[in-house]
């Protein structure tokens, strides 16, 4: 018996998972606790990293308030595969007019693209990604981290 409910439900997950087309956000693909919990805990992890390195590395000069926004992926709904990740950034810097008063403030943003290869899975950056330490680690099919990705962009 538990044979043919197995077998029915998976020709209609089959079915729902490739009526969906287009690309979604990775956080709106997941649908287990366990990857949910992992994206969230990388996510986590990539600002608490960033914040850490900031003031020694990419936070000096003009622009040393610079702040970690967001960190996202497009996903294929049918495939899994990602499209691309981008963390934006955004900093400022404020300079006073001594014989005005008067601030004049020059925002930046910066839109970095993590440097992933050709037909990355979910599954295999939330692997690579686990741990305390997620902006350094190797990204699935390549030599390089986000990190450096950072390099390149900030």
């Amino acid at each position: 018996m538990a044979h043919d409910t197995t077998a029915a439900a998976a020709p209609a997950r089959t079915l729902a998972s490739t009526s969906q087309t287009g690309y979604v956000e990775l956080g709106s693909y997941l649908t287990s606790e366990s990857e949910i919990n992992a994206w969230y805990e990388a996510l986590y992890h990539l600002r608490e990293n960033f914040d850490e390195i900031c003031g020694d590395t990419f936070c000096e000069g003009d622009y040393s308030n610079i702040y970690a926004l967001r960190f996202r992926c497009s996903v294929d709904q049918s495939s899994g595969v990602i499209g691309r990740c981008v963390w934006v950034f955004a900093a400022s810097n404020e300079e006073i007019d001594p014989a005005t008063g008067k601030i004049q403030v020059t925002p930046k943003v910066w839109r970095c693209r993590a440097p992933l290869a050709p037909k990355t899975t979910v599954s295999a950056l939330l692997g690579a990604l686990a741990g305390e330490r997620p902006l350094y680690a190797t990204l699935p099919g390549t030599t390089v981290s986000i990190y450096d990705g950072l390099i390149d962009c900030l």
